[in-house]
């Protein structure tokens, strides 16, 4: 019985040690034991590597365990942003807005319940006056067109009132701009290409264009960098271009010209912008020709002339004082030479690049720089033939009826659609490594974003946020969104109590009173809808 049941054992032994199980078996054990080994003599030499090494002190105090800092430091900002972090607390972008533009952008619902958890006794905090008796959905008006440019040859007209801010075909990929192009036709809005050139990425999907003239003229400029008249015109030949923007300054980096690293710089990117392949872009930090006042004006008159469309200028405002002498050079030359809008960027501005001394430090914030442009503008009475387009971090409807408010006539976002098309704010945009294909030209990390899916997120995103402005305007009595001013938004003061945006932006109105009402925040907002 006994040498019955070993010899069974011995059988079964030999039959397991010629299957292909045991064998695979056999092979994984020594494999395992090759990678202990393998890893336990990695971590020798790396122990080595950091006793001797002298530049990095905490690696050589801590040996191999030092190194997970860097892990850990990488990990922090992606473990803050999911699980750590409150819904309002983040930056640049906190938790609470990104998913509001995410449910719009999807088309699901946006409602919430229970009450809001956005804190409304801070100082800056702002809201909205509604009136007792509301506008009735069957007296509520379409957005009203706004002409821009009248003494134009070719003047555009517009019903739009969120649209789509300047990023470079190169800053963002070949998906990302024709996802933006078809969205933003879609929509009704028009699509800034930003300073790196027109892409035909940009014409295919059929939107409105404004054509960015940056510092270094990328797509309209001659052999030696400076403007080319030829080039302009041809590019003026475009129905779907409707206007000119010379950058003078951006937000996130007033002073300093853009920045498009060389991992980025492609064959075709190079071609759009007439640059080598492979180096940095860097543009200068401001126009050669473009010194003063009276230089600025005959460039935009210039551009003008050439194109026969409505040419502005885009800029963040540090110094404001200048403004006034604008305006007063504007009417002795004649309204006809005035800008035909001005873009205003705000300080907290987004970018793919910038240098942190910039990006943190300096400019105005658009929510004290906007008033003090509109202000100027009015006080000149050039507010009817100037229309203003604000931008930076306006990316939900209350933000967007914000600015109405104080006087923008327009409103453009750019990390806003960038939400809209799947954006996670990786903080990755300048290391050609976007996970979500936006900011990346890698071709595999391109793959995940489907152009048609996203064209659709990005029209969905522009119509809620229009709807929703129009849903405030109308709890604040009137029919259509250009119709509210300062006396429809409130700001919670020092002291517990609010004032309207009419008084509170009053020491604008009179520069040299503006230290009379110190003391108030800055606005703040949420992921506010209706």
């Amino acid at each position: 019985m006994i040498d019955s049941f070993g010899t069974a054992i011995s059988n079964l032994a030999d039959a397991l040690n010629r299957s292909a199980i045991w064998q695979v078996v056999d092979i994984l054990s020594a494999l395992f034991i090759m990678s202990i080994g393998c890893l336990i003599l990695a971590v020798a030499v790396i122990f080595i590597i950091d006793r001797t090494q002298t530049q990095h002190a905490v690696r050589r105090n801590y040996p191999v365990i030092g190194r997970f800092r860097y892990l850990f430091e990488t990990l922090g900002e992606y473990f803050r942003q999911y699980f750590f972090a409150m819904d309002r607390e983040e930056l640049p972008f906190n938790r609470a807005q990104r998913a509001w533009v995410y449910r719009a952008a999807k088309g699901v619902d946006t409602t919430v319940a229970f009450g809001s958890t956005r804190d409304l006794r801070p100082a800056g905090t702002v809201t909205f006056a509604n009136c007792p008796f509301p506008t009735l959905d069957q007296n509520a008006a379409d957005t009203a067109i706004v002409e821009i440019g009248p003494y134009a040859r070719m003047p555009y007209r517009t019903a739009s009132v969120y649209n789509i801010s300047g990023m470079s075909y190169g800053a963002i990929s070949k998906p990302a701009v024709l996802a933006l192009s078809n969205g933003a036709r879609m929509a009704g809005v028009w699509m800034n290409t930003g300073e790196g050139g027109l892409s035909p990425f940009h014409l295919e999907g059929g939107a409105d264009i404004v054509f960015q003239i940056g510092t270094a003229k990328y797509g309209c400029r001659d052999d030696e960098g400076l403007l080319s008249d030829e080039k302009l015109a041809a590019l003026a030949a475009h129905e779907q271009i409707r206007m000119f923007e010379i950058k003078l300054s951006q937000g996130a980096k007033p002073g300093k010209g853009g920045i498009l690293p060389g991992a980025k710089v492609t064959p075709e990117i190079a071609s759009i912008r007439g640059i080598p392949v492979g180096h940095d872009s860097i543009s200068p930090n401001r126009h050669p020709e473009v010194n003063s006042i009276s230089e600025l004006l005959d460039f935009v008159s210039h551009v003008r002339d050439v194109t026969g469309k409505p040419t502005g200028f885009k800029l963040v405002l540090g110094a404001y004082e200048w403004l006034d002498d604008l305006c007063e050079e504007i009417n002795s030359r004649g309204i006809e030479n005035a800008p035909d809008f001005i873009t205003l960027d705000s300080a907290d501005g987004g970018t793919g690049a910038a240098p942190m001394a910039l990006i943190d430090y300096v400019g105005l914030p658009i929510w004290e720089s906007l008033p003090m442009l509109c202000d100027a503008l009015e006080r000149h009475k050039l507010k009817t033939r100037i229309r203003v387009n604000a931008s930076g971090k306006l990316i939900t409807p209350a933000e967007v009826a914000w600015a109405l408010c104080v006087g923008a006539d327009f409103v453009s976002s750019a990390r806003g659609y960038m939400f809209s098309l799947g954006c996670i704010q990786a903080l990755q945009c300048n290391k050609n490594t976007c996970p979500t294909g936006i900011t990346t030209h890698n071709k595999n990390l391109q793959r995940g974003l489907d152009v048609t899916d996203k064209a659709e997120r990005v029209r969905r995103y522009a119509e809620r946020v229009t709807h929703e402005v129009c849903v405030i305007a109308h709890s604040c009595g009137v029919n259509e969104p250009r119709k509210l001013d300062r006396e429809h938004a409130r700001i919670m003061g020092p002291d517990g109590v609010s004032v309207s945006l009419k008084d509170y932006y009053r020491r604008w109105v009179h520069p040299e009173r503006r230290p009379s009402l110190s003391g108030l925040g800055r606005p703040q907002f949420g992921a506010d809808a209706a």
